[in-house]
C-alpha cells in the first residue's frame, strides 16, 4: 500500500500549522512516505498498512531489532522495517 500525495494530507502531516518534512522508510520491501517524527509502533503500523496482529522489527545494522507495538519510535527517513507473525510465548 504505497501513498499517494492526495492520501498524505490525512497522516497528520500538519502540526500546529506548521507542515512536517516527509521522509521516506521502507516496510516490507514497499517504500512509503511519511511525516518526519515520533510514533507510537502501533500507531505507525497503521499508518504503513501492516496487520496489527504482527510483529515490527527495525533492520538496524543488517541486524533485526523487535519493537514493541506501545514503544516509541523516532521517523527521520531511511529506516527499514519487516513485519512477520509473532511468535509463540516465552517460557
Amino acid at each position: 500500500m504505497e501513498l499517494k500525495n492526495s492520501e498524505q494530507k490525512n497522516l497528520g502531516g500538519e502540526h500546529g500549522g506548521h507542515k512536517k518534512k516527509e521522509v521516506v522508510v521502507t516496510v516490507d520491501g514497499k517504500t512509503f512516505q511519511v511525516p518526519e517524527g515520533t510514533y507510537v509502533v502501533s500507531e505507525f503500523k497503521k499508518l504503513v498498512g501492516v496487520d496489527p496482529s504482527k510483529e515490527l522489527d527495525e533492520v538496524v545494522h543488517g541486524e533485526l531489532k523487535p519493537l514493541d507495538d506501545n514503544q516509541k519510535i523516532h521517523i527521520k527517513g531511511g529506516e527499514v522495517f519487516i513485519s512477520h507473525a509473532r511468535q509463540g510465548g516465552s517460557s
